[in-house]
């Protein structure tokens, strides 16, 4: 078993169907919708731990690219891969794209990356090399930057959807974690 995806299924839980939470029916972290994209045709109060795995495995850990960067580190994986699950995987590999280019003192460490959300190969070479260069340390910081980013797209959704308000102190608190 994968302990990102574990850690994740562990804090998102069981069931909710909260009538303010745009995503609607949401077992395990997994909406209906993406449930429903990926097969499963069953009552969202049934859907197994197993059955969310998978799809959490294969649409926010694979997909995204967030296996990858659990070789270089799977702290920095599970911040993605947790933020991508509450978010959209897009967004959190958009703010790890913008931060390296930001960390990059001027493009004179790695090349330059394009800002389009996919963890590809240059987006790992370009970690890699952050890692190397910046160590624990680095990887603490970046990891800060991230949740930053995150933070500012909770405050951002809620001042343009009051309803967010019900929430974004749990996502504060829960999601939004510096250290």
């Amino acid at each position: 078993m994968n302990p990102v995806l574990d850690g994740i299924l562990e804090k998102e839980g069981g069931y909710t169907n909260n009538p303010a939470d745009k995503g609607g029916a949401t077992n395990w972290g997994i909406t209906e919708l993406t449930a429903r994209a990926h097969g499963y045709q069953g009552d969202m109060r049934e859907m197994t731990r197993d059955e969310a795995y998978t799809i959490l495995e294969k649409s926010y850990w694979s997909a995204p690219g967030f296996d990858k960067v659990a070789q270089l580190s799977l702290h920095l994986a599970f911040e993605l891969c947790d933020a991508g699950v509450n978010v959209g995987p897009s967004w959190p590999s958009r703010w790890l794209q913008r931060w390296l280019n930001i960390f990059n003192l001027h493009g004179n460490k790695y090349t330059e990356l394009k800002v389009d959300g996919n963890i590809g190969i240059k987006t790992i070479e370009a970690l890699n090399t952050f890692l190397s260069w910046r160590g624990k340390e680095g990887e603490q910081v970046l990891i800060n930057a991230l949740n930053c980013s995150q933070g500012e797209y909770y405050l951002v959704i809620t001042e343009n959807r009051e309803r967010n308000e019900e929430f974004i102190y749990g996502w504060m608190k829960n999601r939004v974690i510096i250290e």
